[in-house]
């Protein structure tokens, strides 16, 4: 007998809607229209979703590091060694000694008791996420300018019905396909779409105006349109009066890029900077969306307060149909940062310095304020300081594969390999779990219940279809179990309804307000806005519509200036590289490369690069080339095409090996953020030696 379990997809921050079916045999992805964010619609990822249920390339026991091998082990050997591991570290060393980095693809309720465990049980600071490499900089943005972070603040639906949008370093029709029908949409009733990136994307590829900046110039991008349309009295005059404040020094700031400078500094032509301003100037309502493209620089944060600007400027902000927001990635890169698991967070987007915060979290853990550790290191930070003075000597990694991922991926390889003990917690063996101690093997999507927050802001609710492979364990239990060898015997249940429970009550009062959201609303209504302070309450869909979440209410302007990247091209290294997702993979692909199918439809890295700069090296379609920065060589076949400016290469960063793009990226942070600088750095490109990846 088929049974069918409605959930959602395990990838990006859509969290599109589906079925599960069983009937004895392999579960299906079946099709589930009535959710209303996909409609039914899917991605190839999404539509083989479960090829990984089931043991076949699953890790299905316990692995522990004997003369410098990995050899399976139960489950109280491995525990028992990491809870010794653990215990010694922090008794010799400090709490500190032992960090945490969790991942944006956890459930609510697994960031949720992350936290607590790094916290409660560990008492260390280290503690942070892979989200810090997504969303940081326009979370930082939003909490600037608008005193709350929520990726949108409008539902999709919204998008249709605006009649200009700005999308600025996005790829939607191929990082969350079913999306696109929003814009699709939004052109067929008469808007407007401007795309900004240095690619000819398939996104781009729709709109309606395409600027192409060099990698970097968003910032200066952005001063220039807000420079067109105070030059050409388009400042909604009315609103930026009434509902927000510090206008005159934005002014100042954009009135020094003039059209004429900003097509010197990114290549984007004069006229079309003034064309792009006078369509969203002149429309009624507009919208501005942010991906990884501007926010993944060592200015992302000043450059999302820029677009914002823009946004405020125009009277685009706090009405319907207007605002600006951020195309979050990870499936759960939303409630992941709400939690608990940043550094210098408490559950309910709470800061970990705020007293009051820490007294009601405390409450609630039933342990005192002052035991709580106070702020951490950043991710990167985090991982460039395993292993040394000061650094974390240990390492919980739980839902993350930063050999892959993360930014100067050879120095942190070397890093995690200095620890004296790394465990990491994952459904395969990924790169960063083969270099590990112990090994934990974790249930996944189907196989456990558990609530996610879509870049919408909506809570759904993923439910158990089917059950682990035998010897995987849920990382809820792993976490009690672990709770109690270091000697806290309670607060760490393993039913994700209860720990829901817990977080609800965390939560209330924060920002980040579930205390109204039950499982019960989530399944009768398809998923909860927040915030949601009762259950009276019928939740958020539309933010800042009478208010921003300001103490005075207003939306704030914030000045900022142009400034190059911290890494410009020069006569070593003359060409910019910038990097990106592909359709058929995700992440750092330690899924999705397991997959025959999205294998099949990408099968390995490629650099990108114009007609222009191939015949300049004499390079040819699918030749090996190499790129070169100053921290690594990366070798991956030619791809000769148009879309990309004739002074840039793009790399997509999901495979590890010679191909790894993360080789090459710039650990620079943004100061306020402490984002990478995943998306411009300085890079040569060479045919590939013999003897190379690739080459005969």
């Amino acid at each position: 007998m088929t049974t069918a379990t409605d959930t959602h997809c395990p990838y990006c921050s859509l969290q599109c809607g589906m079925r599960l079916a069983t009937d004895g045999a392999r579960p299906q992805v079946v099709a589930r229209p009535g959710f209303p964010v996909n409609r039914g619609a899917l991605c190839g990822k999404g539509q083989s979703a479960a090829a990984l249920l089931g043991p076949a390339g699953r890790l299905t026991a316990p692995l522990v590091r004997e003369g410098g091998a990995l050899r399976p082990a139960g489950w109280d050997e491995a525990l028992d060694r990491v809870a010794r591991g653990f215990a010694a570290l922090r008794q010799t060393h400090g709490p500190d000694a032992v960090g945490v980095f969790g991942g944006g693809g956890l459930t609510n309720e697994k960031a949720y008791l992350l936290g607590k465990f790094a916290r409660v049980v560990l008492r260390t600071a280290n503690i942070d996420y892979n989200g810090r490499f997504c969303m940081s900089s326009a979370a930082a943005g939003n909490r600037l300018a608008f005193g709350l972070d929520r990726g949108l603040p409008f539902p999709l639906e919204d998008i249709p019905r605006t009649e200009c949008l700005i999308l600025v370093g996005g790829n939607p029709a191929e990082t969350m396909p079913p999306a696109l029908r929003y814009f699709r949409e939004l052109r067929e009733n008469g808007g407007t779409l401007i795309v900004v990136d240095p690619r000819r994307t398939r996104t781009a590829e729709l709109a309606d105006l395409h600027l192409q900046p060099l990698p970097g110039g968003d910032l200066a991008l952005a001063l220039g349109l807000l420079h067109v349309l105070i030059a050409d009295g388009m400042v909604d005059t009315a609103f930026v009066e009434a509902r927000t404040s510090g206008f005159a020094q934005a002014r100042a700031a954009a009135m020094a890029q003039w059209p004429e400078r900003v097509e010197r500094l990114t290549g984007v032509a004069a006229s079309r900077l003034r064309e792009a301003a006078h369509r969203f100037g002149r429309a009624a309502t507009g919208m501005v969306l942010t991906a990884r493209g501007p926010e993944q620089q060592s200015k992302g944060t000043d450059t999302v307060s820029a677009w914002i600007n823009l946004c405020l400027a125009s009277g685009k902000a706090g009405r319907l149909h207007s605002g600006y927001g951020c195309l979050t990635g990870q499936g759960n890169g939303q409630g992941g940062r709400e939690h608990g698991q940043k550094a210098d967070q408490l559950p309910g987007y709470r800061s970990i310095e705020d007293p009051r915060a820490r007294e009601h979290v405390a409450r609630i853990w039933g342990v005192t304020p002052e035991s709580l550790p106070g702020a951490g290191r950043s991710a990167y930070e985090l991982l460039d300081g395993l292993g040394t003075p000061g650094g974390a000597r240990g390492l919980l990694v739980m839902g993350s594969n930063p050999v892959v991922s993360a930014p100067r991926a050879a120095h942190v390889t070397r890093r995690l390999r200095s620890l004296d003990l790394l465990v990491v917690s994952d459904l395969v063996l990924s790169e960063t779990a083969r270099l590990a101690d112990v090994v934990l093997p974790a249930a996944q999507w189907a196989e456990e219940t558990g609530t996610m927050t879509t870049l919408e802001g909506r809570v759904i609710l993923r439910r158990r279809a089917v059950d682990p492979p035998e010897g995987v364990r849920d990382d809820l239990w792993l976490l009690g179990e672990l709770a109690r060898r270091l000697g806290v015997r309670s607060g760490f249940p393993d039913d994700a309804e209860a720990v829901f429970g817990e977080l609800r009550r965390a939560s209330a009062g924060g920002q980040a307000d579930y205390a109204g959201i039950t499982y019960a609303r989530i399944r009768a209504a398809d998923g909860v806005f927040w915030p949601c302070p009762d259950e009276d309450h019928p939740g958020t869909p539309r933010l800042f519509l009478d208010a921003f979440a300001t103490p005075d209410g207003r939306a704030r302007f914030v000045p900022v200036t142009h400034r190059p990247a911290a890494e410009e091209p020069d006569a070593a290294y003359p060409l910019h590289l910038t990097t990106g997702r592909v359709l058929a993979q995700y992440q750092s692909g330690a899924q999705t490369r397991r997959v025959e199918a999205l294998n099949a439809a990408a099968p390995g890295p490629f650099v990108e690069l114009h007609p222009l700069l191939a015949r300049k090296l004499a390079v040819r379609e699918g030749q090996p080339l190499a790129v070169v920065s100053r921290r690594g060589r990366a070798v991956a076949p030619a791809r000769i095409t148009d879309a990309i400016r004739p002074d840039t290469v793009f790399m997509p960063f999901h495979w590890p090996g010679a191909g790894r793009a993360n080789t090459l990226t710039h650990p620079a942070l943004d100061p306020t953020s402490k984002m990478p600088e995943f998306k411009v750095c300085a890079v040569r490109v060479e045919r590939a030696r013999p003897g190379e990846e690739g080459t005969k």
